[in-house]
């Protein structure tokens, strides 16, 4: 499944962003735990375990009391007091994640957004309505990353015609064509906001997304007309029960690859009664053709992956989102931290064969 073949080095396309990772590539990649799974314990209480696991720093979810959007759009000062909270546990960010209200700017709204967004954002609950105050809110999330000084807010974005995923009844060209266009629609005023504010807005690239695979991620950056504002959360989970070359994906889009969750899943586990669509069972049920889980337990290959960021010249955080139905979640973040301190290894600054030049053989 993985891509083979010669190895092409990328290192140049990330001049610019990495421009802002100095300290990463001097220090290497700093290791980060997303906070997304974590967001039900109190801000505090997950940085001293955070820092207790081992991470150097974490990334925000913009849900829980973690990071609130309203008031790190309105107020420097709260952004400082949580810089000066995770400074007291000695840890950094280097990105915030708002993946539920991003949801909601361009999916068909129903009941299901109820529970996950914020009151003032499903309001009174009509779907255009929710979608504008959803993209509002989005550019908020653009002003508080500035105010925060991290440059990288991760997300989703939604879709209007993930619904037309399987196409029968038949599906235009047009249907999905509208769909693309509906999300430039959206998404342009937004991505003006981040544009303006110096911060990139990253998909994570998954199921119910405008772009879930290679293909749709090629039309997603063909529709917004290449805007570099624009670029993926990359996370290796949600390719591997697609059967999508996960390590292709990262050549593709070397210089849009602007920040990496670390997730691993397995697939061909069940025992043939669901299949890739999940049959309406729920996570960890022994039934089910795949599932997530902590690092190193799954079918990901993670050093491929590693070589792949390595040759594109990325430099940011590796961050740890853990989800795994079947483990603790305090022994699986300690032991996913250790296995990508271990895995993480710096390109060589040299080619292997120089000695042999030096010495004239």
């Amino acid at each position: 499944m993985l891509e083979k073949g010669p190895l092409l080095v990328y290192h140049s396309c990330h001049s610019e962003f990495n421009a802002n990772h100095t300290e990463a590539t001097i220090m290497g990649r700093p290791v980060t735990l997303f906070t997304g799974q974590w967001a039900d314990l109190p801000f505090e209480t997950i940085c001293q375990k955070a820092k207790a696991f081992g991470f150097d720093g974490i990334e925000l979810a913009c849900w829980g009391d973690h990071f609130d959007v309203t008031q790190g759009s309105k107020s420097k000062a709260y952004c400082d007091s949580r810089h000066e909270i995770l400074t007291r546990h000695g840890l950094k960010t280097w990105a915030i994640s708002n993946h539920l209200v991003g949801q909601a700017v361009c999916d068909n709204i129903d009941e299901r957004h109820k529970s996950i967004l914020p009151p003032h954002v499903w309001g009174n609950g009509k779907p255009a309505d929710v979608q504008k105050r959803a993209a509002e809110e989005m550019m908020h999330t653009a002003q508080a990353a500035k105010n925060l000084g991290v440059k990288v807010v991760n997300g989703f974005t939604g879709s209007s015609i993930w619904h037309l995923l399987y196409s029968f009844p038949p599906v235009s060209t047009a249907m999905i064509d509208d769909g693309f266009a509906f999300f430039a629609k959206m998404w342009n005023p937004i991505l003006d906001e981040f544009k303006k504010c110096g911060v990139r807005f990253a998909l994570e690239v998954h199921p119910t997304e405008i772009a879930f695979d290679i293909a749709s991620a090629e039309r997603a950056v063909a529709a917004l007309k290449g805007r570099k504002e624009f670029g993926f959360n990359y996370d290796p989970s949600h390719f591997g029960y697609q059967h999508v070359d996960y390590v292709k994906f990262i050549r593709r889009f070397a210089d849009r690859i602007y920040h990496v969750h670390m997730k691993d899943v397995w697939w061909g586990h069940g025992d043939g009664t669901v299949g890739v669509f999940g049959g309406h069972t729920n996570f960890a049920d022994p039934r089910r053709y795949w599932d997530f889980r902590s690092l190193g337990h799954g079918d990901i290959n993670f050093e491929e992956i590693i070589v792949a960021l390595n040759d594109i010249g990325y430099a940011g955080p590796l961050s740890v989102e853990w989800e795994d139905s079947r483990m603790d979640r305090e022994h699986g973040a300690k032991e996913a931290c250790a296995f990508v301190k271990k895995l993480d290894f710096k390109p060589s600054t040299q080619a292997f064969d120089a000695a042999f030049e030096k010495s004239g053989c």
